[in-house]
């Protein structure tokens, strides 16, 4: 059985089709995965991290072309495409340079022979999601395999072409088994790793309540687990916050890019009473800006959703709110009006006269949407902040830096940027989620370490 997948900015393009494997599928594969771990396990260091480098410069010379499949199958403008699959490759480039050191035995008492070692731990299942596929697979596959795993990946159904052509370019220089790939669907594939006793790791990125699916039945098993979930980031804007034309792009991106799916994207901002009205115009204004259409389109700045399910979730927050009688500022520029329907295309929107216990502010929308609330001092912009199940991101606008220090230190979340949003530039630099947003890091010997047993040998 095969699924078509179409272009969300054309549905009348179909760009592939993906095979909807089996149980017996997945058993196939696994038992190619397993096998292959008994001699790519037994490889040095030096030999895997010379193959990552081999294939991350056959990447480099495809990079256009993966970027431009990417945005047919996912949706994101092309130079947002450019930069996920660029990272993939740094990456890859990162990890094997890492690698020789990494794996050398610590001395962890002077006084006596007694070092910690590091072995491969076996088979890794990869479940990863449709919003930036190849580079969140890649944070997890490339240490796996550089650490002698072997790997079964899952690419999320609705976007799945452009992750298993990268595998297909980096198995020409690995043995056959050591990295696979098994499309289909969440229920057959994905809970079949999280439960095959083959398979001694799963690393997921997606939704909290997938995610506690699979950690129940990876439990099983007690498979060591990578989980990273929902978020629902707050902005602090404070009274001395800066709104011009340095800090206003950075916002907004932070909110819009991917057409707002990803799971650390500004989700909802509160503002101090004082500068209310000044950020709903402001931002009023750059949204204004943002010109929504096809991403392989230059002129574009915003594509369109990734797939139905996601377009109908958000257009019913948008709708609610609406009949909840809020105010609902529609904002941006259509490409191409006439075209405008056979696409997932959402114009961006911006929400006013929310309650905390309004589900726009309480859901992870995961689109092109954000509500404004007004707080009236730092104790009530932390306590609003922090009251949700998520703790994956925040942010402080602030001319001070000890003031978003301060705050940092209050928010829940494992990551709080001043004047910015998103991710560090530094690729070696990662932190996991807090509460319901997931466990585990993935940067630089942390990303090594988890996929990893280590052991003491000694005297």
């Amino acid at each position: 059985m095969f699924q078509d997948i179409i272009n969300p900015a054309r549905f009348t393009e179909i760009i592939g089709q993906v095979r909807m494997c089996s149980d017996a599928d997945v058993d196939e594969i696994l038992e190619q995965a397993h096998a292959a771990f008994k001699t790519w396990s037994r490889t040095t260091p030096e030999e895997r991290a010379s193959r990552l480098r081999e294939a991350a410069r056959d990447l480099r010379r495809a990079l256009s072309e993966l970027a431009t499949l990417f945005v047919r199958e996912n949706g994101k403008p092309l130079r947002e495409a450019e930069v996920d699959i660029r990272r993939s490759i740094e990456l890859m480039d990162i990890v094997s340079s890492d690698l020789p050191e990494w794996s050398k035995p610590a001395i962890l008492d002077p006084h006596q022979p007694v070092f910690a070692r590091r072995r491969p731990r076996g088979v890794t299942a990869v479940i990863s999601p449709w919003n930036s596929p190849v580079l969140l697979s890649f944070k997890r596959l490339v240490p796996a395999i550089a650490t002698g795993n072997t790997v079964v990946v899952k690419p999320a159904s609705h976007c799945p072409l452009t992750l298993t052509e990268c595998v297909r370019l980096v198995n020409r220089f690995l043995p056959a088994g050591v990295l696979n790939v098994v499309t289909g669907s969440g229920g057959t594939v994905g809970e079949k790793l999280a439960s095959d006793d083959r398979v001694r790791a799963v690393a997921f990125t997606g939704s909290t309540d997938t995610g506690r699916r699979i950690i129940e039945l990876a439990s099983r098993t007690v498979k060591k687990l990578f989980m990273e979930l929902g978020g629902n980031d707050p902005a602090l804007v404070l009274q001395d916050a800066i709104l011009n034309q340095e800090t206003l792009p950075k916002l907004t991106n932070a909110i819009l890019r991917a057409a707002g799916q990803v799971c650390i994207a500004i989700k909802r901002i509160y503002v101090h009473e004082s500068r209310y009205d000044e950020l709903v115009e402001k931002l009023s204004n750059s949204f204004d800006q943002v010109i929504v259409g096809d991403g392989l389109a230059r002129e574009t700045t915003m594509g369109p959703l990734n797939n139905k399910a996601q377009f109908d979730f958000v257009a019913g927050l948008v709708d609610k709110c609406k009949k909840s009688g809020l105010t609902v500022l529609t904002k941006g520029r259509k490409l191409d009006p006439g075209g405008w329907h056979q696409g997932f295309f959402m114009l961006p929107a911006i929400i006013l006269g929310a309650g905390e216990d309004h589900e726009i502010v309480q859901c992870e929308q995961f689109g092109p949407v954000v509500p404004i609330m007004a707080f009236s001092d730092d104790e009530d912009a932390v306590a609003r902040a922090n009251n949700s199940p998520y703790g994956l991101r925040a942010s402080v606008w602030t001319r001070s830096r000890d003031r978003a220090q301060e705050l940092a230190d209050r928010l829940e979340a494992g990551a709080v940027f001043w004047n910015s949003h998103g991710i560090f530039q530094d690729l070696h630099i990662e932190f996991p989620g807090i509460k319901q947003s997931g466990f585990s890091r993935d940067s630089r010997s942390a990303a090594l370490d988890h996929y990893a047993d280590t052991y003491g040998f000694g005297q």
